[in-house]
């Protein structure tokens, strides 16, 4: 984590999304499927997206995570394939940037959960990533930025 923490007040907000219980090793062909799926599913119900990707996950981590990947929509999906209607908290939330590749998200999502309990708050028990940067093969991982979002419990 390279940027300092701030809490934030968000409205919950609609999402067309993709939900599974995914292996570790699994995590990346499921992220390309769900943008596949995603896609078309957007483009046919002429969806207006509203920002970036992003990666929501439940529980406490682990292997296997239980992800929910999608993207924010101007209005609700209408259910197809694997596609379902969702949506992402409103409340108070911790948020900070993660500047660099996703090999160091771990590291900084500790480092949020820190300063989270450090402020003598209780982190929810789920969270997400947005993908400020899209990813390339020939990118240099460096420049990536993803914003973590961590809602505070209740």
């Amino acid at each position: 984590m390279t940027a300092v923490p701030e809490l934030v007040t968000l409205d919950p907000v609609v999402t067309a999304a993709v939900h599974a219980v995914v292996p570790l090793a699994g995590l990346r062909d499921f992220f390309d499927a769900s943008f596949g799926a995603l896609g078309g599913a957007i483009a046919t119900q002429r969806l207006d997206v509203k920002g970036p990707a992003f990666g929501l996950y439940r529980g406490a981590g682990g292997d296997p995570l239980d992800v929910e990947v999608g993207f924010a929509t101007g209005g609700p999906v209408e259910p197809t394939g694997e596609v379902i209607a969702s949506s992402l908290p409103g409340g108070q939330v911790a948020r900070v940037i993660h500047l660099g590749g996703f090999d160091g998200l771990t590291s900084s999502w500790n480092e949020l959960q820190k300063w989270i309990e450090a402020q003598g708050l209780t982190p929810a028990d789920q969270r997400w990533e947005v993908y400020l940067t899209q990813p390339s093969p020939e990118m240099n991982p460096d420049d990536l930025r993803t914003e973590l979002n961590w809602p505070i419990a209740g």
